[in-house]
């Protein structure tokens, strides 16, 4: 059986991991789960799988450990802290599936101790894609994607690389974008978007945070900087289209004018599950086949960078390096947070990452230190920029 651990288990893409297990109970042990505040669905979680050791919160939070501990019957599970949890003998796995900064720490330790990463968080690789590659590329570990458009790219540049070096095989990578539910509206439709119509995504069932990026695609922009750290691609290599159906979730064009595309149901337990069991693809009756005879279109734009300005600012910081790219996802944080509370506009979230990146003092070269000082500093301003436009 294959022992993993679940960082983020009550998050949208943790549920759906956990999902995949119950598929395959002879397959997957789960060792250890991490949570933010979600006591009640952790410690249903507990009881259900029965993990040697948690994480919520801060360890030596006597609040959380009473409030996890009071919900569970029989043997408790150990708390510690994620980086203690991801490095125990015996751990084959560690799913990244937090959101932000908060994964970055376990991910490297993880590495240390030579566990598999299956990655869902993009802020490890945003943030810190060059000391996380370097390190794996060291330490030999394996870096498999969990998101639908990585996992695409990964799996149409299998078997290309007969002549060791796959990119030199590469014309560019196309990651495609559902453009969310806004792709076509105009300008003024954008100033007048409410949380709740943001959070209606038309086929992509996900937590707010991402569901909120695909609206503004500043999720497509950071998927960039994964795809560039991934596969080793150069950023001016990979394009991104709007594809509505979401069908396509990516495609690789070949030196030779080739093109390779990944299709399948919009459904994340798919990749999921394919970053579990690789490089085995096991049957599951619970997952949703593609039926072309319900397929009415495949439908492709170009994405309009004037009206949805996040994704260019994205790639911008992907471009300027060094510290640049954490501190756009740190701002994007904070005005996704001030968006959903209602305490700024949508189109007021481009506004305040474009300020942000303006004022932001880069490190080339960052060391993990620099990399969370800029994050630090990114909520700061962005807090702060925000306040400003409020008066």
């Amino acid at each position: 059986m294959k022992s993993l651990v679940i960082l983020g288990s009550t998050g949208s893409i943790g549920r759906q991991t956990l999902d995949v297990v119950r598929a395959f109970p002879d397959e997957f042990k789960i060792t250890g789960l991490a949570a933010g505040g979600n006591t009640t669905l952790l410690a249903r979680q507990v009881q259900e799988f029965h993990p040697e050791f948690i994480s919520i919160g801060e360890p030596n939070d006597k609040t959380f450990t009473a409030a996890i501990s009071g919900r569970l019957s029989g043997k408790k599970p150990e708390l510690v802290c994620m980086e203690e949890m991801v490095a125990q003998t015996g751990v084959d796995a560690v799913v990244v599936a937090t959101t932000g900064v908060a994964g970055i720490l376990p991910t490297l330790t993880a590495i240390d101790a030579g566990k598999e990463i299956v990655l869902a968080n993009k802020e490890v690789l945003v943030m810190a894609g060059r000391i996380v590659m370097e390190k794996a590329r060291v330490k030999g570990v394996p870096i498999l994607p969990m998101d639908s458009e990585h996992s695409a790219v990964w799996q149409c540049l299998w078997g290309e690389n007969a002549s060791g070096d796959t990119a030199s095989n590469v014309s560019r990578l196309i990651l495609t974008a559902s453009g969310g539910p806004f792709h076509g509206y105009s300008k003024e439709e954008l100033t007048g978007v409410t949380r709740e119509d943001a959070l209606h995504h038309p086929t992509w069932k996900m937590g707010k945070k991402i569901t909120i990026d695909s609206a503004t695609l500043f999720n497509k922009g950071i998927e960039i900087i994964e795809a560039h750290w991934l596969f080793g691609i150069p950023y001016s290599d990979i394009d991104v289209i709007i594809h509505p159906e979401s069908i396509i979730h990516s495609m690789v064009e070949f030196r030779d004018g080739s093109i390779k595309a990944q299709l399948g149901s919009p459904d994340m337990r798919i990749p999921i599950q394919l970053a579990l069991t690789y490089p085995r693809r096991l049957p599951n009756p619970g997952l949703p086949h593609l039926d072309f005879n319900t397929v009415k279109s495949l439908s492709f734009k170009n994405p309009d960078v004037d009206k949805f300005p996040c994704l260019r600012l994205a790639r911008e910081a992907g471009l300027r390096g060094g510290t640049f790219p954490a501190a756009v996802s740190a701002a994007d944080e904070i005005a996704v947070d001030l968006f959903l509370a209602g305490k700024i506009g949508f189109t007021d979230i481009p506004a305040l990452l474009e300020k942000v990146l303006d004022s932001h003092k880069g490190i080339a070269v960052p060391g993990l230190d620099d990399i969370m000082e800029a994050d630090a500093w990114a909520r700061r301003q962005t807090f702060n920029l925000a306040a400003v436009s409020a008066c």
